[in-house]
């Protein structure tokens, strides 16, 4: 498993309206996520033909966990580009990650990408699942 897996999440403060055209619209990356995740591609020998794949996935001490991979995405993805990155969404994945931004974070406590979802209602305490 590639080192794109290690995620948080955490409310994040209002946010402003989203368009209902895609994930390109629905979904943000920041800069600094979209450069982590092509030096990832690039470090692990990536093919071009692979996207992200963004799903929320049940489980985990508060019901829901998110997943990051690359993968062929399907004839029923929603397939986008996002900050540069090709992204994949299943429509499932997609109603719950309306809104989010997805960053990369350094710290103390390790590094990661953090999930900002504002239809999060709860987190675990490690920080790895939420509830909607």
């Amino acid at each position: 498993m590639s080192e794109l897996a290690t995620a948080s999440s955490s409310p994040s403060p209002a946010t402003p309206p989203v368009d209902a055209a895609g994930p390109e619209s629905m979904v943000q990356i920041t800069p600094v996520a979209a450069a982590k995740i092509n030096e990832i591609r690039q470090a692990e020998g990536i093919e071009a033909s692979m996207a992200l794949r963004l799903r929320v996935v049940g489980g985990g001490c508060a019901g829901f966990s998110y997943d990051l991979y690359f993968d062929e995405g399907t004839e029923v993805d929603r397939h986008c580009e996002i900050a540069g990155v090709k992204v994949i969404v299943d429509e499932m994945s997609l109603m719950y990650l309306v809104g989010t931004e997805i960053d990369y974070v350094e710290g103390l406590q390790g590094a990661g990408f953090k999930f900002n979802n504002p239809n999060v209602k709860s987190t675990c305490g490690c920080g790895s699942s939420f509830s909607v």
